[in-house]
């Protein structure tokens, strides 16, 4: 993979372990078969990505000193980042809604360490320390999402078109697809303050709303950017921005509720 300028950035091996089963459950007949009253777990592959960066250490000290001074959870943030961008590009060259980036948290395991050429090319290593999950962030109570789940669920909630917008212009944005994020944003903007407007007189959501219609202007010059080919920093900023008020919106939505 390669960065601004054509500069080698990392190098990116993809495994898929426990194959020989997959392809067993592949050479089965394609036709629907009866199935027994309670089958075992069908087993399943194993993906493993192992992101190597391109440029060396100078020696083996070099490296050892590396690992021991290594923020190894930032370094674990950044290979998913790496392979995230991957992900979003294959989305793009197969037109394939499916492929989706993955989270810190779908891990099985996450190492960081050091190694000669072959062995991280296979996944392996010289030395490696195992990181721990990171704890999940705290959540407000405002927030309740099993509540809001059994609610949508049970039909006593409806689930908004600008919700899911929202929730990927964040991604967007979060993955610095600065451009994506802000056109994104500009129909997710405007989706919210029609669907939002039936609650504008509870819990003073009419105040949140008005705040809305005044970050529009931003928002749309944004919009409008990213359409002529980039964002400045200032553009940038009042994405960001607008996007952290528009999610503050929505949960005082999901708060207040449907009923």
């Amino acid at each position: 993979m390669r960065g601004h300028a054509g500069e080698p950035t990392h190098v990116a091996v993809l495994a898929t372990l426990g194959a020989p089963q997959r392809a067993r459950l592949r050479r089965r007949r394609r036709r629907p078969a009866p199935a027994a009253p309670q089958p075992p777990p069908t087993p399943v592959a194993t993906a493993r990505a192992t992101l190597i960066a391109a440029r060396p250490f100078d020696d083996e000290a070099g490296a050892e000193r590396w690992l021991a001074r290594a923020d190894a959870e930032a370094e674990v943030a950044g290979a998913v980042a790496v392979l995230n961008r991957m992900l979003h590009l294959h989305r793009t060259a197969t037109a394939d809604p499916g492929v989706r980036e993955v989270a810190r948290g779908q891990a099985l395991v996450a190492r960081v360490g050091i190694g000669a050429g072959e062995q991280v090319a296979e996944g392996r290593w010289t030395r490696a320390l195992e990181v721990p999950p990171p704890r999940p962030p705290r959540r407000s109570a405002a927030l309740r999402p099993d509540e809001r789940l059994a609610a949508l669920l049970a039909g006593r909630d409806a689930a908004l078109a600008c919700e899911e917008l929202t929730v990927r212009a964040r991604a967007d944005l979060d993955a610095g697809r600065h451009r994506e994020a802000a056109l994104q944003l500009g129909i997710a903007l405007e989706a919210a303050l029609r669907e939002l407007a039936p609650w504008a007189p509870r819990a003073g959501l009419h105040v949140r709303l008005d705040e809305l219609r005044a970050l529009r202007p931003g928002v749309e010059a944004a919009a409008a950017a990213a359409l002529e080919g980039g964002l400045n920093d200032d553009d940038a900023a009042a994405v960001a921005h607008a996007l952290g008020r528009l999610e503050a919106a929505l949960r005082a939505r999901s708060a207040v509720g449907a009923d």
